[in-house]
């Protein structure tokens, strides 16, 4: 029996793919729209923000709209659906044994300071997020499934800016 090591093998990109897009037409026939992980975190920031303060959420307008009294903030699919991945991920590591406590970085870089890049690139994408009013899941891939001009955009502009910085940003993981 060959032993192979399973933290080495991937899903096949262009199956990932085709079930990505099987998952995409789910969404719309099941949901009636596409998805999206910038709706969970406006929702969980609601959900946050009014339980400190409530007046605090209500009077505000952005965060207001998202209080409501016959729906709890975090009564969204959305909330599930990022649960969902989180949990999924949490399972598929486990299985094929890369589950582990490790940064991978370049040899020319400490894991501090991969980990302040990975931390402060999250948070400029949480920003271009609310600008795009949409996450690349969301703005991207569902604008593009629907035939929506910003979702083309969108999807060149995410690319076109990830090959721009790249070049840039490479010793961070080469």
């Amino acid at each position: 029996m060959e032993n192979t090591d399973r933290s080495k093998q991937y899903i096949n990109p262009y199956l990932g793919g085709v079930l990505l897009g099987l998952l995409l037409l789910a969404t719309f026939f099941v949901m009636g729209r596409g998805l999206g992980a910038s709706g969970a975190i406006k929702s969980s920031v609601a959900a946050t923000v009014n339980r400190i303060d409530p007046e605090h959420a209500q009077e505000r307008e952005y965060i207001g709209q998202f209080i409501t009294d016959d729906q709890h903030p975090l009564n969204n699919w959305l909330v599930y659906e990022v649960l969902g991945v989180i949990i999924g991920a949490f399972i598929s590591g486990s299985l094929a044994g890369r589950l582990n406590w490790k940064v991978e970085h370049s040899p020319k870089i400490s894991a501090r300071t991969r980990i302040l890049f990975a931390v402060g690139g999250g948070f400029l994408f949480g920003i271009g997020s609310q600008l795009a009013r949409g996450c690349t899941s969301g703005a991207a891939l569902s604008g593009s499934a629907a035939l929506g001009t910003a979702g083309f955009l969108t999807m060149l502009s995410i690319f076109g800016g990830a090959y721009l910085f790249a070049y840039f940003f490479r010793k961070l993981w080469i």
